[in-house]
């Protein structure tokens, strides 16, 4: 049987999730040239490529993808052992990998200071990316706990409610719309919208909710982050659908503008979510808690 070290297999892991040395090792906090170092070890012991160089980018060979699901499978079985013994010990320290959707990091950081000083022994790894990739960590068992606005349906998972997550239609202060009171939501019809990217639960919800009502809307531009598209509504490139979690600040400062259409804001909900077979371990059990007892009050004071 050929020995693969765990440092080879999660450099390996972190260099096929973003395709890139450089970013593996930003995250491992080693040199590139180590990262190299692993990789080639790796091949060496394997037999055979695991990759290839193209340009600036990475691909994988197909023996490459294949090693990737195994040791995806190998690592989640370690980390349940290790759970396993933790819980054994009752201990309420270890690392827990928290996946969150990108809306949520407008409150998420504040959660985990305020957790880590009740539970300094507890090391939370935060993930954030959109709901596409979120769903692709939760299937391959590659995460603990996520943070997200919706639970998919094809998959089994638990999921916990613990905070709301109000959502509307915002427009810079000088937008026509901006003076319309208790307005149908008829009246987006044929408006110009900048939106998140496909994949995106925002993008989904909106999607939803505008399919329901018949609303046909103009997407003049799609950007992968909250932060641009509200720069974009303020210089007044058109409407769009945001959490109100992401815009307090603006909508406070009068930068930006909530729409007054009745049925909005739209009332959804922040959960947490784990694979139903997945065994937590005691660190995981303790922040689920927190959150499920905690956060929402504090995320309502917050955002």
């Amino acid at each position: 049987m050929r020995r693969y070290t765990l440092r080879q297999l999660d450099t390996f892991l972190e260099v096929a999730r973003d395709l890139s040395i450089s970013q593996a090792a930003e995250k491992l906090h080693v040199t590139q040239p180590a990262v190299s170092m692993q990789m080639r070890q790796l091949e060496d012991a394997v037999g055979m490529p695991l990759y290839e160089q193209m340009g600036r980018k990475i691909q994988l060979t197909d023996a490459g993808e294949d090693f990737r699901q195994y040791a995806i499978a190998a690592i989640a079985q370690l980390k349940q052992l290790d759970d396993a013994m933790a819980q054994r010990r009752g201990l309420k320290k270890g690392r827990v990998e928290l996946a969150i959707v990108s809306t949520a990091k407008y409150f998420v950081p504040m959660l985990l200071v305020l957790f880590r000083k009740r539970f300094p022994d507890i090391e939370v790894v935060l993930h954030i990316h959109n709901r596409e990739s979120i769903v692709k960590l939760l299937t391959r068992n590659e995460i603990d706990l996520i943070i997200m606005g919706r639970t998919p349906g094809n998959i089994d998972c638990a999921a916990t409610a613990f905070a709301t997550n109000p959502m509307g239609v915002i427009s810079a202060p000088e937008h026509p719309l901006s003076r319309r009171r208790h307005a149908p939501l008829s009246i987006l019809n044929d408006q110009e919208f900048v939106v998140r990217e496909s994949g995106s639960g925002t993008r989904q919800a909106m999607e939803r909710l505008f399919l329901e009502h018949d609303i046909k809307s103009k997407i003049v531009m799609e950007m992968p982050s909250n932060e641009t598209i509200k720069q974009a509504v303020m210089a007044g490139m058109g409407l769009s659908f945001l959490s109100l979690r992401t815009i307090r600040h603006e909508l406070a400062a009068g930068h930006l503008v909530l729409l007054d259409i009745e049925g909005l804001p739209l009332i959804r909900h922040w959960y947490v979510t784990h694979l139903s077979s997945k065994r937590l371990s005691p660190a995981t059990s303790v922040l689920k808690t927190f959150l499920i007892e905690e956060a929402g009050p504090l995320i309502n004071l917050w955002a």
